[in-house]
């Protein structure tokens, strides 16, 4: 399981940590685990020495190509982390109690993937192949955590990686999760192989998933299939249309409505970037939610006493019509806005 794990020791962030004079940066404040000692048995230590979150990385874009999507999703973990090292650390963020701990070691697999196409039936299949076996990698990092008590938020990659995060979970606490997920797309596609979009449908397939709410569905961008799918399996969704266009209900209103009517399980918390506008992701949306409504998601969802972890997904940097150090940039703060936001309301 530890095989599947980089640890991340001083020298590995030494490079995008900066320093100022009379100011402590979060990097500053956070833990990092003894490279020398037993992985799980250095997590439940750090438990007890009163550190809650857990920072992990994924990059890899495999899943979103083998859901015919764009590459750069690995692009985002490294984003992230210089935005959110270098941020300040004062009286309003508990940076002390994150655990920096790594990324889950996808190099192997990207270097497989990277030569494939999903044009080709063939590769297409490899390409989903793959995938099935990031899931593993994911699911036995995961576990880890889980295990040692501790909230993991997990960014970088595809939507593909809910699937890995949910098992794990789901057998750590020895029942079906609940997920509640800001995203255009119900990721709820037919168990094809594997792939960004049926991470959901593998995981209720396999009895993992039992409530599951999409606030800000487009009810342009699924097919009947897909919300034929979620019907059948009593999943349910707030649309987009519903929320921005039509004004019916306030995403406030949404978001608690959906959490009250959750059974009294573990809950997962999950943020496609595909739903703020103008983001750069695997799947670009011009009409979407502003990155405040998704900070307002995150808090309200992180406030529920049964959430358990963060997941930030398929922002891809090199997506930016102004090149990547645009997207880099972009793409780093709003992961770390949005991480500064479930901590905070974890905090409270």
């Amino acid at each position: 399981m530890t095989s599947y794990l980089t640890v991340y020791d001083e020298s590995a962030v030494k490079a995008l940590c900066t320093t100022r004079a009379n100011e402590t940066k979060a990097w500053q404040s956070m833990a990092l685990l003894d490279t020398q000692v037993n992985v799980q048995q250095a997590l439940i230590d750090a438990a007890q020495f009163g550190i809650r979150y857990v920072l992990l990385g994924i990059c890899e874009d495999i899943g979103p190509r083998a859901n015919l999507g764009n590459k750069g999703a690995h692009q985002a973990w490294p984003a992230f982390l210089k935005r959110f090292l270098n941020q300040p650390h004062n009286q309003f963020i508990a940076t002390q109690k994150i655990l920096l701990l790594g990324e889950v070691n996808t190099t192997d697999l990207m270097l497989q993937s990277n030569p494939l196409s999903a044009k080709q039936p063939e590769q297409l299949t490899q390409l989903r192949e793959l995938c099935r076996q990031l899931d593993e990698r994911v699911e036995a990092v995961l576990s880890l955590i889980f295990k040692a008590g501790l909230e993991p938020i997990v960014i970088g990659g595809g939507h593909n990686n809910c699937l890995g995060i949910i098992r794990a979970l789901s057998k750590h606490s020895q029942n079906p999760i609940n997920a509640i997920n800001l995203d255009p797309h119900a990721d709820f596609r037919p168990c094809e192989g594997r792939h960004s979009g049926n991470g959901f449908t593998y995981a209720y397939d396999e009895q993992h998933l039992n409530n599951y709410h999409v606030i800000g569905l487009h009810e342009l961008k699924n097919n009947q299939a897909t919300l034929d799918a979620m019907a059948q399996a009593n999943h349910s969704f707030t649309s987009y249309q519903a929320i921005a266009v039509r004004r019916e209900i306030t995403l406030s209103s949404a978001v608690t409505h959906a959490l009250n009517n959750t059974d009294n399980y573990a809950l997962g918390i999950e943020v496609d970037l595909d739903s703020i506008t103008y983001m750069p992701v695997s799947a670009y949306n011009c009409s979407g939610f502003s990155v405040a409504d998704a900070e307002h998601f995150v808090h309200l969802a992180a406030s529920n006493r049964r959430a358990k972890y963060l997941h930030l997904c398929e922002a891809a940097p090199s997506q930016h019509p102004n090149g990547l150090d645009a997207g880099a940039e972009h793409t780093g703060q709003v992961l770390s806005a949005l991480t500064n936001s479930y901590l905070q309301a974890k905090e409270q």
